[in-house]
């Protein structure tokens, strides 16, 4: 650490994953644990008339089979919660209850129905081959619009709220007075998560207290749901999360298979064990995006935005999930304007129920979402308009700090110019005529897109951190946070050896163990180097602080101070690293200086911000997409560990792009999913895209005490907009007026041939 916290480290935990050793949740599951599979309707919308599991559970290894029934009989509540915003007219949105198991009706493809458990999996699914499960079809709502065929009674015309933020009025009547008004309609293709591990978890009861183990995002809410619907005290309920193979926001809610799992454990009195098979996540695991956004933007003389206004029809599926009413309302509304000083501002979401998966937080949560809206919004008023792109962004930047945005949001810092101007520096923009004209040479269309973005961090801004400095000469850490493989441990290890001196292999970080942890935010919002960074910081103050004031009274000297990374005072040749100081305070009975925890809460959250350039090539011929050159300049603030955001870049740039170009979580007009396999549903793979130019433009944040913003999901915001402008660019000279995700080769070659 001679060099401070910016500087190049391998992964600590990367010898464990590289070696086989990581511990993900099937992995540690017990050996005598059961395992359990999942009815589920195979039919998006009916009443159940008949579900008889007599013949299921008599056959061979069969230990339980539960319906919701046997929930209720066994007083479980089997009603989940689920996140509500507050409407435009102070009434709160719907909150149909979602049960475990389907009561009564079932409102998606996918829904579980019933529980088996057996010796075996197999065992389990031959099992549940002979449940009799009758059910008269019910017509099937998937339009974003409201109407159709009631899902709810509690949600006329199937709608869950009608959401508003900014200045209505205003913007209207500035729409009205506006020399140019562009509009827009963008499309946000439904997409599934996919991570590398599916979901998973396995359920213990010993008689008296449940653990639960799950591969999620955090323990805590896990702890309290459970505690709740299976009717326990929360002291008799232990979540843990081990390893993770990434989450993306789709792990962070409860879900109807843990409690089922947990409440079949406590009745067996033995471990029950379920792993998702990639099939049956792709129907249950929570969707992500899926919306429409219906964008209006005035423009004066001078070309300075004058008024944005955007309607939003945005689909939560069957239920409201954990977070899925804030996503497109609330979340969204925090960059609803962007990187751009605009006087008047309107949001309206509508929220409406389909016959599919609920849909909640996907790497970004409204974020992306929103970017994606003003960014077209943007492209397409610089096309309408006949301005440069680049120069009609930087009309419009905001560039007095602190700035207050009309939705509420309280930008600190920032500096969008040079991070566009670096950008437009890296990406060789002046080249790009020459490098269109040398594609044309091949037959080929080149387009350019670009995309300045801004993120608002979420999650808790309260955070704690215990450290324990261990007899060994090390270090045990305590997070409130859970890593879904960012590479956490090693952050927060080196952070911890760059403020206390103790070598980072000595540091051992522990997380995910709602025993050992009393509470905390777990990841999500690209919050968690920034919050548990600053918890760990106060920590390690507290505690030098109390060492120092020990050594002083112990040894007799005053102004007892901690510098480079020794004890030391004036006068006096005492030297004494922070382990040693532990020693003897271990000592002299003072073993309480060894054991300091501090909880803290963030002045406000950061805004990372960044410009995307992206260029593509378009086969005319067949309507092939590839990336040819993309170019990043982020300002994250301090970056505490370059190499590991460089990676959260390059992974969300992946995902923007496949989101862009080739995922699309279709359903047929019955409800059922086109693309329940990776036959089916496209990923992007290694040779789709091209080395990724990255570039750090940093404006340290003053909201935190490290001057870092967050990275997680930063890709992901930016690239959208720049894959889509880009897209639209190559596009426009061949007569193609509108362009919509994803952009598969079919998709491009039908608009190329309906443009003649």
């Amino acid at each position: 650490m001679k060099f401070g916290q910016a500087q190049p480290a391998r992964r600590l935990e990367d010898v464990r994953f590289l070696t086989g050793k990581g511990r993900y949740v099937d992995d540690i599951a017990p050996q005598n644990a059961l395992r359990a599979w999942f009815l589920r309707s195979d039919r998006a919308h009916a009443d159940i008339t008949g579900l008889d599991v007599s013949a299921a559970r008599a056959a061979p290894g069969v230990h339980l089979v539960l319906t919701a029934a046997d929930l209720q009989s066994a007083g479980v509540l089997t009603a989940m919660k689920g996140a509500r915003v507050t409407n435009r007219d102070g009434s709160r949105g719907a909150a149909p209850l979602r049960p475990v198991l389907a009561e009564g009706r079932v409102r998606f493809v996918g829904e579980a129905v019933a529980l088996i458990v057996a010796d075996t999996l197999e065992a389990a699914k031959d099992a549940a081959e002979l449940v009799e499960f009758d059910a008269e079809e019910r017509p099937v709502a998937l339009s974003l619009e409201p109407g159709g065929a009631t899902i709810h009674p509690e949600a006329p015309e199937n709608r869950a709220f009608d959401y508003g933020i900014g200045h209505e009025r205003e913007t209207a009547d500035s729409l009205a007075k506006s020399a140019h008004v562009v509009r827009l309609e963008v499309l946000h293709n439904r997409v599934i998560v996919n991570p590398m591990e599916p979901r998973g978890a396995w359920a213990e009861w010993d008689g008296s207290r449940l653990h639960l183990c799950v591969n999620g995002q955090g323990v805590w809410t896990q702890k309290q749901e459970l505690a709740r619907m299976l009717r326990l005290p929360a002291d008799a309920v232990r979540v843990t999360n081990p390893d993770v193979g990434g989450g993306f926001g789709m792990k962070a809610m409860t879900y109807p298979e843990y409690v089922v799992i947990a409440q079949a454990a406590r009745m067996l009195g033995r471990p029950v064990r379920w792993m998702s098979e990639r099939g049956e996540g792709m129907l249950t695991d929570n969707g992500g995006r899926d919306l429409i956004a219906r964008a209006e933007m005035g423009f004066d003389e001078n070309l300075k935005i004058t008024a944005y206004r955007v309607t939003v029809l945005s689909n939560l599926g069957a239920y409201n999930s954990q977070y899925g009413q804030p996503i497109q309302s609330e979340l969204f509304s925090k960059v609803l304007t962007g990187v751009y000083d605009i006087p008047h501002a309107w949001l309206n979401t509508i929220g409406t129920y389909t016959n599919t998966a609920p849909v909640d937080a996907y790497r970004g949560a409204g974020r992306p979402e929103a970017i994606l809206t003003i960014e077209r919004m943007m492209d397409e008023a610089a096309r309408v308009l006949g301005a440069d792109p680049f120069d009609l962004r930087r009309r419009n930047f905001i560039r007095s700090f602190p700035y207050r945005t009309i939705t509420g949001s309280f930008i600190d810092v920032g500096d969008f110019d040079r991070v566009l101007s670096r950008a437009v520096a890296e990406a060789d923009v002046a080249g790009f005529p020459a490098r269109k004209k040398d594609s044309e040479a091949k037959g080929l269309l080149r387009g350019m897109g670009v995309a300045t973005y801004i993120e608002s961090i979420l999650g808790d801004e309260d955070e704690t951190a215990r450290l324990v400095l261990d007899p060994d000469g090390g270090a045990t850490l305590y997070v409130g946070t859970q890593s879904n493989g960012q590479g956490h441990e090693t952050v927060f290890a080196r952070m911890t050896a760059g403020m206390t001196g103790i070598d980072e292999t000595m540091i051992r970080v522990v997380q995910g163990d709602s025993d050992l942890i009393a509470k905390g935010g777990g990841t999500g919002g690209s919050r968690s180097v920034t919050v548990q960074g600053t918890a760990t910081r106060a920590t390690v103050h507290q505690m030098v602080a109390a060492m120092a004031e020990f050594l002083g009274q112990e040894l007799g000297l005053a102004d007892v101070g901690f510098t480079d990374h020794v004890f030391g005072a004036p006068g006096s040749n005492l030297r004494l690293t922070l382990a040693e100081a532990a020693e003897l305070a271990r000592q002299k009975g003072r073993s309480d200086l060894c054991d300091r925890s501090a909880t803290i809460t963030l002045e406000g959250r950061s805004f990372p911000n960044g410009t995307h350039i992206c260029e593509v090539e378009i086969d005319p011929e067949t309507g092939a997409l590839r990336m040819d050159r993309y170019t990043v300049v982020d300002d994250f603030g301090t970056l505490i560990a370059p190499e590991l955001a460089i990676g959260q870049v390059h992974g969300g740039i992946a995902q923007g792009y496949g989101q862009a170009v080739m995922e699309d979580a279709a359903h047929d007009a019955n409800g059922q999913l086109l693309a329940a396999s990776f036959m089916d549903y496209a990923m992007p793979r290694a040779d789709d895209l091209p080395f990724f130019g990255f570039t750090s433009e940093p404006v340290p944040s003053i909201l935190n005490p490290f001057g870092m913003k967050g990275c997680g999901e930063a890709g992901t915001v930016g690239a959208l907009g720049a894959v889509s402008n880009a897209v639209r660019d190559a596009l426009a000279g061949r007569g193609v007026a509108r362009v919509d995700m994803p952009f598969m080769p079919q998709r491009i070659w039908s608009w190329l041939q309906a443009a003649g």
